[in-house]
């Protein structure tokens, strides 16, 4: 069953282009992903410091391997010391 998994953080507009750099190192490693179909990245309207990134999966497989991938942790960790809290994430069936 496909799952849409949404990602929030919150950013610092001091922390924007270090965060945008480091989600594009994300972004072309998820590419290469069994089960990856799609993501996309938002900034909020109403809160400029918080943004959303929403990946769509095949499955909860695919996703909890991408979710143990060693280079993707390395990858969040680096995000999370950069915001300096972890990041939230919420994983919803279609």
């Amino acid at each position: 069953m496909t799952v849409k998994i949404f990602i929030k953080r919150k950013v610092s507009p001091a922390n924007v282009l270090d965060l945008t750099v480091l989600l594009k190192k994300l972004r072309s490693l998820t590419l290469n992903q069994a089960g990856y179909i799609y993501g996309e990245t938002l900034k909020r309207v109403d809160k400029q410091d918080e943004c959303m990134v929403i990946s769509t999966w095949r499955s909860i497989d695919d996703w909890n391997a991408w979710l143990n991938n060693d280079e993707r942790i390395s990858i969040q960790r680096e995000i999370d010391n950069l915001l300096g809290e972890k990041t939230e994430y919420a994983v919803y069936e279609v």
